[in-house]
Order: structure tokens, then sequence, then C-alpha cells
């Protein structure tokens, strides 16, 4: 007899407290029934259930066995169920979390391009600064700039995360170009409010060298796209996220300036929780994410 077959019929035994029940759930024979289990207890070589005429009662092996034969029994169904998914068309809700920034100016338009391609998928996306406890808030997928503290995600690496410096145009028309890192200290430098060190910036150049220089400015705010804007609007030099100001620059509205210097490149992942189970929209949307930035 089927191995799967057998110990499925010995847990519907248990569960439902009789041979007869099992028999009428499988819609086969009592006798039938007490041949599954007589074979499982011949190949085992033990005893799995004391029968009497009033109730069954399990064995010390029986109840091990019992505990084991569930696990196993749902692991197989967990298995068939993700298979099944995974072949069929991504649908449902997707929950993730990203940077403000990041999250607002170039997670969003491929967030839409991905549900073009899969229009039964719909997006719930937070957008936060703060570092999230992705499966404790129900997220199934997280955007992390910077080192990793939770070493029990699954994080699948991006494109670094570079921040280059530009200014519009107009700007440097009236300011002229800096030719040096050094020759920022004499520019309008737009800064990051919530930057610890917001009177100077680290740059590293050719060859990894490695710059600190004092900038100072009439404008700052909390958000890079504000920052953008002013940079835009010919307030002044700005550094930003290479990934944030790459339209602006083929487009013409900013210039980079200075670029051989940046500041340093952190890493950027996206995460989730090793243990989600492996629906075809989770699967299709974290290759078609690390296809797009990765």
């Amino acid at each position: 007899m089927d191995k799967l077959a057998g110990m499925a019929m010995f847990v519907r035994v248990i569960d439902n407290g009789s041979f007869a029940a099992a028999a009428g759930i499988a819609q086969v024979s009592p006798a039938m029934v007490a041949k599954h289990i007589k074979t499982i207890e011949t190949r085992l070589g033990a005893k799995l259930i004391h029968r009497t005429t009033r109730r069954h009662q399990l064995t010390e092996v029986g109840q091990l066995y019992y505990e084991r034969c569930k696990r196993a029994l749902s692991e197989v169904a967990l298995a068939e169920a993700s298979a099944s998914e995974l072949q069929s068309a991504p649908r449902g809700r997707l929950r993730l979390v990203a940077p403000v920034s990041f999250g607002t100016q170039i997670l969003v338009p491929a967030l839409v391009d991905y549900q073009n391609a899969y229009p039964d998928v719909s997006i719930e996306l937070s957008l936060d600064n703060n570092v999230h406890d992705l499966v404790g808030e129900g997220f199934e997928l997280g955007i992390h700039i910077g080192p990793l503290s939770d070493d029990s995600l699954v994080a699948r690496p991006l494109t670094p995360y570079r921040r280059i410096l530009a200014a519009s145009p107009d700007y440097l028309a009236r300011h002229g170009r800096p030719a040096s890192p050094e020759a920022l200290t004499n520019h309008l430098c737009l800064g990051h409010s919530y930057w610890r060190m917001q009177d100077r910036w680290h740059l590293v150049g050719p060859g990894g060298e490695m710059r600190d220089v004092l900038i100072s400015g009439k404008f700052s705010t909390n958000q890079g796209a504000a920052l953008r804007m002013a940079a835009i609007s010919g307030a002044g030099i700005v550094l930003q996220p290479e990934l944030l100001l790459a339209a602006d620059i083929a487009e013409g509205r900013l210039e980079q300036v200075l670029p051989e210097w940046s500041y340093k490149p952190v890493p950027m992942s996206l995460v989730y929780a090793p243990n989600r189970r492996p629906t075809a929209m989770l699967r299709t949307v974290i290759d078609f994410l690390v296809e797009r930035f990765g």
C-alpha cells in the first residue's frame, strides 16, 4: 500500500476517533481502514493503537508517529499548493515598504509597470525611512538602503545606492562650475536636514580617495524630492542618489558636477522573510524588481 495514503488514513482515524468515522470520510470500508493501519504496524514492527470496544488509544510509538505524520502531510499539502500557485497567474495583494524618496520617484513607476504585466495583483506601498519588522507588520517585501542588521531575512542585492553632485544649468551659468571638491566651500550647497553632519560632505573620488568637504548654503529640507526640485530651480548644488537624478541629467534639467566624485555608495537590498510561501505573485515581483534594479 502507498505509504502516504496509509499515513493519511492513520491520521484520519485518530482525528475522527474511530475506524468507522475515518472509513465514512474516505468513502472506503472499515476493513480497508484496518488494513492500512495493520500494514503500517507491520512495517514499523510496533503497535500504534490500543483498540477496545469503546475507544482507541495511541501507544507511545503511535503518538510520536501521529505527530510526525501530521507534520509530513502538512508539508506535502504546502508543497502541492505552492507548486500549483507557481504555475498560476500572479494574483492577490502585495504589501511592501520602501524609503520615501526612492519609493516615490523610482519604485512607484516600476510597480505600475509590474501591475500592467500582472493586472490581478493589487499593491499597498508604505513609504517610510525607518526600519520595519517585515514579518510582524505583515509586509511581503521591503527595500532596505544601508547595511542589514537583521540576518534572519533573505536579502537580494540591488544596485548600490550612489549619491552624486548635480546643479541646474542656470545655477552653473551664474556661479561657475567647481573644479575640485574643495571648491564646493564657495558654492551654495543644498542640505539634508536629517543628516547628522550638515556642514560637510564625505566624498569618494578616483582610486577610493576620500575628502571631507565643508559646505554651506541657504536651503535645506528633510526630503530628497524637495532637494531635487530646489536644485532644478537653481537654488544650488545637490548631493542626491544617482537613480533619483538620472532622468533630470539625461533631459538637461540638471548637470552632473565633479562626476569623478560621489558620496560613498551604500548597499541596497530587496528583503523578505525566508519562510514566505513562494506564490506566483511573490516570485514574479521579486524577479521583476531584481531585474529592474539589480
